[in-house]
């Protein structure tokens, strides 16, 4: 399952081997000045914006891959319904990361300290 990591500097959003086929897409990196958010979402299919693609999407069971739209680019890597990680990025490829999470909560509270507010 997809997962965000720190690594130095950056945020990784780490996907599996078959999760970089469904989304046409390898890891993505992020400078951590780029995280303008983080919170927690109970059933990111509420989240969805835009048209896929590249990716593979199923409503209800995934979204894995881009998501396009007037607002820029999404990065969706969701798996039917559950809690999830939502990531507001600035500066950076995508707009946002939107991340199943079984362990939501933590992962969210782990970000949250590399939040780094609102441009100037």
């Amino acid at each position: 399952m997809a997962k965000l990591d720190i690594d130095g500097n950056e945020l990784v959003l780490r996907l599996s081997s078959m999760e970089k086929l469904g989304a046409m897409h390898d890891d993505i990196r992020v400078p951590l000045t780029s995280i303008r958010s983080v919170r927690v979402i109970r059933d990111p299919w509420t989240e969805r914006r835009g048209v896929r693609a590249p990716g593979t999407g199923w409503p209800g069971r995934v979204a894995l891959g881009t998501w396009r739209g007037s607002f820029g680019r999404d990065f969706r890597a969701v798996f039917r319904h559950g809690p999830a990680v939502v990531v507001e990025l600035q500066g950076a490829q995508f707009q946002r990361l939107v991340v199943s999470d079984d362990d939501a909560e933590a992962t969210a509270a782990r970000l949250s300290g590399h939040v780094a507010g609102p441009a100037s």
